[in-house]
């Protein structure tokens, strides 16, 4: 392994920190506890912190429950994430994970179809997601992907990569 490139590669793209593995929720609640303390010693605002930590969350959440309800071997509920900043000085939440890949194309359509709404359309999406009936209780009914994009100062980025017959890489970031 090639640290140093590795480094070199993290400081360019300006990653604060990441992680690559099986994800369970102790270790969602671990990381999320150092998103925060890392942004707290940043002096980040309160409010950049907890849309950071909350987006974090989310993902990461989605992740695991994705897997579990998918039956994924550990190997296969592996979850890729990263925060980082942008030229801008904004921050990036991103996650990856293994999924099927007609999934992975219903969360792209989600996400392009959040993408061309401004704020108001969004409340009021996230509004009527909150009355709609849950077909399944672990179902989140899309409103993380709606709450997401409220967050993100810029509409979500989705990206599909095929791995394999019928399974793809989801890669979703929001910039805060």
């Amino acid at each position: 392994m090639d640290l140093l490139t590795l480094r070199e590669q993290y400081l360019q793209q300006k990653i604060m920190l990441s992680f690559n593995g099986p994800i369970s929720h102790s270790l969602i609640e671990e990381i999320g506890q150092a998103i925060r303390n890392y942004l707290n010693s940043q002096a980040a605002t309160q409010s950049a912190t907890m849309d950071v930590f909350s987006t974090y969350i989310e993902l990461t959440q989605n992740i695991s429950r994705y897997a579990a309800a998918k039956g994924y071997s550990e190997e296969q509920a592996t979850a890729t994430v990263a925060v980082a900043r942008d030229e801008e000085g904004h921050y990036l939440v991103s996650a990856g994970n293994l999924v099927e890949t007609d999934d992975g194309r219903s969360v792209l359509e989600r996400v392009e179809g959040l993408a061309g709404m401004d704020a108001g359309e969004l409340k009021r999406a996230y509004k009527q997601q909150l009355r709609k009936p849950r077909e399944h209780p672990s179902d989140g009914a899309g409103l993380g992907l709606i709450d997401m994009s409220r967050r993100s100062r810029r509409p979500l980025k989705a990206k599909l990569e095929p791995l394999s017959p019928g399974q793809s890489f989801l890669c979703l970031t929001a910039t805060i």
